[in-house]
């Protein structure tokens, strides 16, 4: 199939030119011709895009006329483009590329920040070894910053955003994190192909390393809004949302799913799903070993109600062995992990990593065979005291922050003392770095007197 090349002159603070062969890294999303919202600019035009196509920028000689490889009649015009971006010299798509964007097609405050070099790198196969679940209202930022200071392999998922939070909210409070989380992956909940597209582009320009879509989550809200759990009735619908995914973007797209709905839990069902989705492109499936209750359970009654069944997983990957397939549900210690990687290629923690998230400590070594981290808790959490600084001077409150840490010493002397302190004080106003200091020091103390007693 036959794809666009886009010239690039050199513009403000660029240092080479260019050639690009993925017009979605671009904001040139492929869809029917409409008007550029941007007046006196191109008009975007459907462009065939194989889904296999590797995103590259390359280096040119100054003067050089020629654009390699195949080219179509589109063209985005040179003065457009240099009103739009702001070219680092690129040598390699995932390795040099910056670019600046302002006000990108409507979207205030949408800027690409990152070099995508040691951010939004590909993932490899051993990405999906050990991850830490996407759980809302919990793996924030500042969560998800906290737990890459105790493992530095985990791929870390955000909290699940919807597609119209990126399309009418605040695009850069959803999508923003500190370069220091990756590895990390977006999930996404919708169900239209053409937002859930924008949306994955949305996030390789962000520099996020996968986009997941929610296919698991069994609430009432989420049901409102067709997309979760109740998507699994729709594998057809799920496969064109998936095709629709990779056509926008140059970044793996996962689904995360249960293994069942309702009273439709033979697997039968899940190998239907299965072969829908697998079939518009998606490698990796994220599978939660209950089945979803729509009707009559809350989502914490999901979590825990419906019975594990752990070979069904482990069937879907002798069945799927061309897929690397991922087990959730009910997991609660790094031997737990070790005992479920003999049938599947991957483990998701959920809330046992967010409860006890020392035990993410053991992951590099014990999963990935890595070096193990010598600092103990309490260089951990001196070692966060520039970032909480960091986002308590751009406005951020000390509760959502610390919220995320209360775990840290559980099951160790002074483990209550601490958490009473960040929750007594962390709440005052002006409160900062000294209500964790001050914390820190009453686990101490209450490590002596064990010592003593």
């Amino acid at each position: 199939m036959q794809f666009e090349w886009l010239r690039f002159a050199p513009v403000a603070n660029a240092t080479a030119e260019g050639y690009g062969v993925r017009l979605s890294n671009f904001s040139v999303w492929w869809r029917d011709a409409i008007a550029d919202p941007h007046p006196g600019q191109a008009i975007r035009t459907k462009v065939p895009m194989s889904p296999g196509i590797t995103s590259r920028l390359r280096d040119t000689n100054a003067g050089r006329s020629s654009v390699p490889g195949p080219c179509r009649a589109f063209r985005k015009s040179q003065t457009a483009m240099a009103d739009r971006l702001n070219l680092a010299k690129a040598s390699h798509f995932s390795a040099n590329l910056r670019v600046q964007e302002t006000d990108l097609d409507g979207l205030q405050r949408v800027r690409l920040r990152r070099k995508l070099a040691g951010t939004g790198q590909p993932l490899n196969d051993t990405h999906h070894r050990f991850s830490i679940a996407p759980m809302m209202d919990w793996t924030t930022r500042d969560c998800r910053y906290f737990h890459r200071q105790l493992t530095r392999r985990a791929l870390l998922y955000t909290e699940m955003v919807t597609t119209g939070a990126l399309l009418h909210g605040d695009v850069a409070r959803h999508l923003d994190y500190d370069a220091a989380e990756h590895p990390l992956a977006l999930q996404l909940g919708g169900s239209d192909p053409g937002e859930l597209a924008h949306s994955a582009e949305l996030a390789e320009r962000w520099g996020y390393a996968e986009v997941n879509l929610n296919c698991g989550c069994p609430s009432d809200r989420v049901q409102e809004g067709r997309f979760g759990a109740c998507l699994m009735r729709e594998p057809a619908h799920v496969a064109a949302s998936v095709a629709a995914m990779r056509g926008a973007t140059a970044l793996p797209v996962t689904v995360k799913c249960r293994i069942g709905v309702d009273d439709c839990e033979d697997e039968v069902f899940l190998r239907a799903f299965v072969d829908h989705v697998a079939a518009a492109g998606c490698e990796t499936f994220i599978v939660h070993a209950r089945k979803a209750w729509l009707k009559g359970l809350s989502p914490k009654e999901n979590r825990e109600v419906p019975p594990l069944n752990y070979d069904v997983v482990y069937r879907l990957k002798q069945d799927y062995p061309q897929l690397r397939i991922v087990i959730n549900g009910g997991i609660e210690t790094v031997d737990d992990c070790e005992e479920h990687l003999r049938h599947v290629d991957g483990v998701m923690l959920g809330r046992a990593a967010y409860h006890r998230p020392w035990l993410l400590s053991e992951v590099d070594e014990r999963l990935f065979g890595a070096q193990a981290s010598t600092r103990d808790r309490h260089q951990i959490v001196h070692a966060l005291f520039p970032y909480v600084e960091q986002r308590l001077a751009a406005g951020n409150n000390l509760p959502t922050i610390t919220r995320h840490i209360l775990g840290l010493f559980h099951g160790q002397p002074g483990g209550r003392q601490w958490r009473r302190v960040l929750s007594e004080r962390a709440c005052r106003s002006g409160a900062g770095i000294e209500v964790i200091e001050d914390a820190l020091a009453a686990v101490s103390a209450a490590s002596e007197f064990c010592k003593v007693a």
